[in-house]
């Protein structure tokens, strides 16, 4: 009589994962998160890793890979901020990867112990002067559409410090008027964050051109604009306000200038101190940006406007 054979279940747990394992990963790293922005970082980091991985003869997803991986990224000679959003989303795929029962706890538990790259310093940015702030501004042609959209972009992005997508996510139900002055009311930011933001009079007014020249009434504020000078489209892509200010940078002579630079609370007050209208509630909305990185002016707002 022939004992029973036993039937052992095989371990899904890999100490390898392959090209289709990693796309699963990818995919449930990416549905967690919920801003745009990070989804875009985290993919772009990922399949920077994902084709490092593969490219090496089928190595081992732990703990010396991922360290080889942060010296491959310091090879490249890239910013030790950059170095540690890619170890941040490796992190992130191999906790997925063991949440999902393709990878070893203990295997994740390792790579999330990898140490990032040491920051030494802070970087500052590109700051402009007060000259440099008023002329990128009035670089674009105020006698075509375009140059007043373009116009009215730069005003927002250095009297408000917002960010490119709390730019292109702007509607005219943001504008609102708190205690006889002109803000940005209930914007939604980064992260899910509501925020408040003063605005000053001469963006108002600037915006008020474009809007009047362009014939927009509702919903969002910037719109796309074709080469005969037609507006078409209801929103625009942030890789338009990217191109806006490489290109009046580039005519200003003003190289490797982001439109995150734009946010510092010195340029802000430069505009203000070079003459350019702004009253008491403009100081305060030029240095409302969120910037971690320069310390900011203690300013009070409205009390409707907390």
């Amino acid at each position: 009589m022939t004992e029973p054979k036993q039937v052992t279940r095989k371990n899904r747990q890999k100490s390898k994962l392959g090209l289709p394992d990693l796309e699963h990963v990818k995919s449930a790293v990416l549905v967690s998160l919920r801003s745009p922005e990070s989804q875009r970082s985290y993919r772009r980091s990922i399949e920077d890793f994902v084709g490092w991985y593969c490219s090496e003869p089928r190595l081992s997803f732990n703990k010396t890979v991922v360290t080889r991986y942060r010296v491959h990224l310091e090879g490249r000679l890239l910013a030790p901020g950059t170095i540690n959003v890619r170890l941040a989303a490796v992190r992130r795929l191999a906790y997925e990867a063991a949440d999902t029962g393709l990878l070893s706890p203990d295997l994740a538990a390792g790579i999330r112990r990898v140490k990032g790259a040491k920051k030494l310093g802070v970087r500052l940015g590109n700051w402009l002067t007060a000259e440099e702030g008023r002329a990128l501004w009035q670089l674009p042609n105020f006698h075509s559409v375009k140059g007043k959209r373009d116009r009215a972009i730069l005003a927002v992005l250095l009297g408000c410090g917002l960010r490119r997508r709390e730019v292109i996510d702007l509607t005219l139900d943001h504008i609102q008027r708190r205690e006889d002055h002109w803000a940005i009311v209930d914007l939604v930011g980064k992260g899910g964050h509501i925020r408040t933001i003063p605005m000053p009079a001469w963006v108002k007014q600037t915006l008020d051109d474009w809007l009047s020249e362009a014939g927009i009434t509702r919903g969002r504020i910037f719109r796309c604009v074709s080469r005969r000078g037609a507006v078409w489209g209801t929103e625009i892509t942030e890789k338009v306000i990217w191109h806006i200010v490489k290109e009046y940078a580039k005519r200003l002579g003003v190289s490797k200038l982001a439109p995150h630079d734009l946010r510092s609370p010195a340029h802000a007050s430069a505009m203000i101190q070079g003459g350019t209208g702004a009253d008491s509630v403009s100081t305060r909305a030029c240095v409302g940006a969120d910037h971690r990185k320069i310390p900011r002016l203690q300013t009070t707002l409205p009390a409707r406007c907390k």
